[in-house]
Order: C-alpha cells, then sequence, then structure tokens
C-alpha cells in the first residue's frame, strides 16, 4: 500500500501545529542547554498565519511556518520533523511548500535562522539553495546562529 504525504495549510492555532512545534521546543531545549532562553524568545507562535503541517498516512509528521520579515521577505520559522519521520524528504517538501507560499503572497526572498548546532538543518537549507548571509536583527552577533536567504524565483 502506498504512503499517502498531504501537506495542509493552516496556521499557529492548529493543534497539530502546536504539538509538533511543542516537540521542536523540547529537542531544542536539549540542543541548545543555556541558550535556549535567549532563541526561544523569537520563537513564539502566536499569531502565524501562514503554517503548515506534513501528514504522512494522516498522522501530523512535521511542520512549519513562514513570517513576515519586510514587505517582500518571508522568514522561515518553527522548521521541524519528527525524529521517526526524519530522512524521507519531509522537511525539503515542507520547506518547499512554504517558499512557494511565499511566492504567492508576492515575496522575492526568504530569510531563516538556525543554529550551529544543528547541522542536518544548515545541510537542508544548503541543499535547497539557501546562501549564508550576515546575521541580521536579534541575531546580529550572535555567535550561535547562522543566517541564511534564498531568493524566489515567480512562476
Amino acid at each position: 500500500m502506498q504512503q499517502m504525504i498531504q501537506i495542509r495549510r493552516t496556521n499557529s492555532k492548529n493543534a497539530d501545529f502546536v504539538a509538533l512545534v511543542a516537540s521542536l521546543d523540547a529537542e531544542l531545549s536539549e540542543r541548545d542547554g543555556a541558550d535556549h532562553a535567549f532563541y526561544d524568545q523569537f520563537n513564539k507562535i502566536e499569531g502565524l498565519k501562514y503554517t503548515v503541517v506534513l501528514y504522512d498516512d494522516l498522522i501530523p509528521a512535521g511542520c512549519g511556518a513562514i513570517k513576515a520579515f519586510s514587505p517582500k521577505t518571508m522568514e522561515i520559522k518553527r522548521m521541524f520533523v519528527r525524529p521517526n519521520n526524519r530522512g524521507k524528504g519531509f522537511a525539503s517538501r515542507i520547506l518547499a511548500a512554504l517558499e512557494e507560499w511565499a511566492v504567492e503572497l508576492q515575496c522575492k526572498r526568504c530569510i531563516l535562522e538556525t543554529g550551529k548546532r544543528q547541522p542536518e538543518a544548515i545541510q537542508l537549507y544548503q541543499n535547497r539553495g539557501y546562501q549564508r548571509i550576515p546575521n541580521y536583527g536579534q541575531y546580529a552577533g550572535i555567535e550561535n546562529s547562522l543566517c541564511f536567504e534564498k531568493k524566489l524565483k515567480f512562476r
């Protein structure tokens, strides 16, 4: 029987999105240690209008969000795939869905921040065409933060 993958657009009130973000925060708390409180303040999900949840046979397996950063730029936020669903290309699918949504919203680029302690995320973003940029906004001068951007192509 073939696996059914579905990506659903939603917002930060979606219960599956909220549950996935709770799992993400628990994992980041372990990875980031003492730095977690600093990063956590920038990752609140209330009011996010553009979130996606990836379902694997109707079970929530991953999520992501975009948030307006400037008039033509969206910031990628809250990217996560449950550990037992990793290695299946789900993160790439979530990222592609977010980029597609950003294009529909007339954005020209996506930016994001990830941590040096997240080598899998760094690899994903580089594989999907993201280029390293100077740390922006609240991440400027933060040694464990890496920032990236991707210029979006309109179809």
